[in-house]
């Protein structure tokens, strides 16, 4: 079976996917997730099924069923993706490292 889309339009689905999830906000710090640095990898298939692997910034975090929906809520954003679904991973570790030029500026880290 020939896949539905073309590798270049995989890219560009996934572009968007990474656009959506920059509509979501960690409340406590009020920076995006991808700025942040908690988006690890974006994984979307010809069916629609997309999987976002992500970390948050303490394993204990109190706010990984919200941020989990609104992931789910940001990618209905994209026609393409029929079904999604967020795994929390801890290694690597997230560290301030991973943080956007952007969100250290933000927050007033150096």
């Amino acid at each position: 079976m020939a896949d539905k889309y073309t590798a270049e339009e995989v890219e560009e689905i996934k572009d968007r996917i990474l656009t959506a999830l920059e509509s979501v906000i960690d409340p406590e710090l009020g920076i995006d997730i991808i700025n942040l640095g908690l988006v690890y990898e974006i994984s979307f298939e010809d069916n629609g099924y997309t999987e976002i692997k992500m970390t948050l910034t303490t394993m204990g975090c109190p706010l990984a069923d919200i941020l989990t929906d609104q992931i789910h809520d940001a990618l209905k954003e994209v026609p393409e993706v029929t079904e999604s679904e967020v795994k929390l991973v801890w290694y690597p570790a997230w560290t301030v490292d991973k943080m956007s030029r952007y969100a250290r500026i933000a927050l007033g880290i150096r």
